[in-house]
């Protein structure tokens, strides 16, 4: 099989770094990466060769490869040069936009989402929203501190003392938790709010003061994802949340509805009530943002608080970023891969639930019809053998 590694256009990260592609060529696979691939996360071209891979130009790997494992789905222009029955991974989140994988009805491409892996115990090594969620985290943590004209932790200095900043994280998701490690590692004092309740033993244990409106809809099953609440609890949840903003220093923002737009946990007159030089993250902007004001990957300052909104600060962290996707890719293969070949086993819930285009034809949110068809297909192989 012929893996490509193409340059991520807009991002930093690579979906393969070297120790991945030396472990396919060992296994007898062809990696293919296209030059400069790597440099902006730290790796250089020669270790893609000492790995085993060859160097191509784009349109080649486009061309040639039976798998390509992306970050960014490529464009709609370049899906067209992909040779017939090849394999997509990438971030296709066909629950915002259908438009890109309609078109991949040439070729009878197959393509699966990271995004739609279930965000389950058994599917955890191969989770890439958590992984990057992870260290988004952590760097919104470092970015409020670059952004905040104070300090976060507490000094006492024969000038006197500096009181710690007040560092609030609404959502304690994946990226919450990390948020809130990181700040209590920078000596913030740190609370958190979340509408899952099971969530209160784990930023207790972090050392945090969660934030609890009692009444919240069940969100056990929403694979990591915020639910829709009543209107009564919301009504809660906006008077405590604005108490808390009115003290706050830094305030990370993480919570988000799959498939619709994030929730509003910030509205302008709480943003105005809030400390001259405050600052707010807002890791949900890419679907709207959990701040009336976030503007999608832009700094703004609005009433004197400045407001990140940004949904790739993995990003900024490429290097450690492109490795944990690229073991995320390297276990998603372990079941894809069967004595070396793409095994297209739908009993599996992880390929099923993740494969959103099968030859071409879109089976997003039908996983009925895909153990249908690899029925089908078992049979045909048996008739022809």
């Amino acid at each position: 099989m012929v893996i490509g590694i193409l340059n991520e256009t807009s991002d930093k990260r690579v979906a393969v770094v070297p120790a991945l592609v030396q472990k396919l060529v060992k296994e007898g696979h062809s990696v293919y990466f296209e030059k400069g691939a790597g440099l902006t996360a730290s790796v250089t071209d020669t270790a893609y060769e000492e790995a085993g891979a060859i160097s191509k130009e784009r349109n080649s790997i486009l061309e040639e490869s039976d798998f390509i494992p992306t970050i960014h789905p490529i464009s709609k222009d370049e899906a067209t040069q992909l040779k017939a029955n090849a394999t997509l991974l990438t971030l296709l989140q066909p629950f915002q936009t259908d438009e890109f994988y309609k078109g991949l009805s040439v070729k009878e491409i197959t393509a699966f989402s990271f995004d739609m892996i279930p965000r389950s115990t058994i599917a955890q090594s191969m989770d890439v929203l958590s992984s990057m969620a992870s260290i988004a985290g952590y760097k919104s943590v470092l970015t409020a501190a670059d952004l905040l004209p104070r300090y976060i932790p507490m000094l006492s200095t024969a000038a006197g003392t500096i009181p710690p900043a007040k560092v609030l994280i609404l959502g304690a998701g994946v990226a919450g938790l990390q948020a809130i490690a990181t700040a209590k590692r920078l000596g913030g004092q740190v609370e958190a709010f979340d509408t899952r309740p099971a969530a209160k033993e784990e930023v207790q244990s972090l050392g945090a003061k969660f934030v609890e409106v009692e009444g919240a809809a069940d969100a056990s099953n929403a694979g990591g994802y915020a639910v829709e609440q009543t209107e009564e609890y919301k009504q809660k949840q906006k008077a405590l949340i604005e108490e808390k903003v009115q003290k706050a220093d830094v305030i990370i923002t993480t919570a988000q509805l799959r498939g619709k737009p994030a929730p509003t946990l910030i509205t302008e007159e709480m943003v105005k009530s809030m400390k001259e030089g405050s600052v707010i993250i807002d890791l949900a902007s890419s679907t709207g943002g959990n701040c009336a004001l976030t503007e999608d990957e832009k700094t703004v300052v609005k009433h004197g608080v400045n407001i990140l909104g940004s949904s790739q600060l993995a990003a900024e962290v490429p290097e450690h970023a492109s490795q944990l996707f690229s073991r995320n890719i390297e276990n998603f293969l372990k079941i894809l891969l069967v004595e070396g070949q793409l095994t297209l086993d739908f009993s599996n819930d992880i390929l099923r639930s993740s494969c959103v285009i099968y030859n071409g034809q879109s089976v997003y949110g039908e996983t009925d019809s895909l153990i249908k068809k690899n029925t089908e297909a078992e049979k045909e192989e048996a008739i022809e053998a």
